[in-house]
């Protein structure tokens, strides 16, 4: 594994899992940086039991329902509340030629219904699978196959839209218009109240000196199409990137001197998703949570935007001292999720063919933003309606103290990326409160109060 690699999304297993961890692609690296070393935790039908991972291999495998239990779902989906009538839109590069199949195996594995709806759409066209054309085409299998499976767990009684572009998202505008145009198709058709980005490019490629005024431009489209999205009650989610502090220049290798940040989840009209470490016991019971930060692999992102001012909702909630910190320009992220990669979730992928399909763990705060989806759409049928653009509700209930209703508070740790060369930019540490590492924290949906949902209302 190249420890210098800025990849977004890792597929792995730990080292003590398999004599191979592997990347399968990344979110906005180039293709001469992905590693495809085929490695599985298990070819049986059935998923590999968590006690099991961490005996044999010394590393967590967690499953849906431990994944549920540690972040109080059980409660919701018991009573019902399992994001019936809602639909989540997925936006991703290619898409998986298995993706069906591959959900149909996860579901079984896990005892899971089949989603009330499962849609592909297409429509700027696609490409063939044929990695040997356009390589980066596994690793983007490997993202759908996350955001599909797992937004599925959270909220089994959703329907899911799938939207693939033919362009692949690397750095800089590389494939944004394309994601661009399938957003805009999923407003313009209604397609649902939800929509997932689990990609990203670094802010500073995006600027008029290294991506020319397309840039400026693509900012200017998606700071409006989030704003409508906003208006017509879509919540829109997005990961706010595996490389903590550091991100990589529009080269996709070398990395920033500097702090940064990516987009789109340093855009103030959507919710990013920073990235944590969970630990919890072998039937899900949580034990404890940290900043996410793997040595010589990967870290939550989070920090501060050099080209959005401060939001409103973070103005008027945050404490002096961390506004000061801010200096004025909006901080990332706004909540977090497990992204560990040494406590790392199950997939289902076959896409490799038949003689390696099975259960892969991954990690990443790829991870973060479906599941967030799911859990938002349980959320909605909760509510009865549509929760929208959450940050407002999100920081008004942080401000005074009670976001305790949705989340807990991540109060240890650090996002900066360590021992990867050329990753030089210091990182940001989790407080009482939120901060550019953790934003407010992660779910914790135990005792939902109606005071949450009050405060929705206004």
């Amino acid at each position: 594994m190249d420890e210098g690699m800025p990849a977004r999304i890792r597929f792995l297993c730990a080292a003590a899992l398999l004599a191979l961890c592997f990347v399968l692609g990344s979110e906005d690296v180039s293709a001469a940086q992905h590693a495809l070393v085929k490695g599985l935790v298990s070819r049986d039908s059935k998923p590999p039991t968590d006690a099991y991972c961490r005996l044999n291999f010394g590393s967590p495998c967690y499953s849906p329902q431990e994944m549920r239990t540690a972040y109080g779902l059980n409660g919701l989906l018991d009573a019902g509340m399992v994001g019936a009538g809602e639909t989540i839109v997925i936006i991703d590069a290619y898409g998986s030629p298995t993706i069906a199949a591959d959900l149909a195996a996860f579901d079984a594995g896990f005892g899971l219904p089949d989603p009330p709806s499962f849609k592909v759409l297409a429509p700027l066209g696609t490409v063939p699978f044929d990695p040997a054309t356009y390589p980066d085409q596994p690793g983007w299998a490997g993202e759908t196959t996350l955001d599909v499976e797992w937004a599925h767990a959270m909220a089994p009684g959703a329907a899911i839209v799938l939207l693939t572009s033919p362009v692949d998202e690397t750095e800089g505008v590389q494939g944004l218009p394309e994601f661009l145009a399938l957003e805009k198709y999923a407003l313009d058709h209604r397609l649902g109240k939800i929509i997932s980005q689990s990609w990203s490019a670094t802010e500073n490629t995006l600027f008029a000196d290294a991506a020319g005024p397309q840039g400026p431009r693509l900012i200017e489209d998606f700071s409006a199409l989030y704003a409508r999205a906003a208006l017509e009650g879509v919540t829109v989610l997005a990961a706010a990137g595996d490389d903590g502090s550091s991100n990589p220049e529009p080269d996709g290798a070398t990395f920033y001197p500097f702090p940064t940040v990516g987009f789109p989840a340093s855009s103030p009209l959507v919710t990013a998703v920073g990235g944590t470490t969970l630990y919890m016991d072998t039937s899900g019971h949580y034990q404890s949570e940290t900043v996410w930060s793997n040595p010589g692999c990967c870290a939550g992102g989070g920090g501060i935007s050099q080209l959005f001012r401060e939001p409103l909702y973070q103005q008027l909630t945050l404490p002096k001292s961390v506004r000061r910190e801010l200096g004025g320009m909006r901080g990332v992220p706004d909540i977090s999720y497990n992204a560990d990669c040494y406590n790392a979730i199950l997939v289902y992928l076959s896409y490799f063919g038949a003689a390696d399909a099975g259960f892969y763990t991954i990690c990443g705060t790829s991870e973060g933003s479906p599941q967030w989806a799911g859990i938002v759409a349980d959320l909605n049928q909760y509510a009865g309606r549509p929760l929208g653009f959450l940050n407002p509700a999100l920081y008004a209930l942080g401000g005074i103290g009670r976001f305790d209703g949705f989340g807990r508070d991540i109060t240890v740790g650090n996002n900066e990326l360590l021992q990867v060369p050329g990753a030089v930019a210091p990182g940001y540490s989790a407080t009482s409160g939120w901060d550019p590492a953790s934003g407010w924290g992660s779910p914790n949906l135990v005792e939902l109060p109606k005071h949450a949902f009050e405060l929705l209302d206004h």
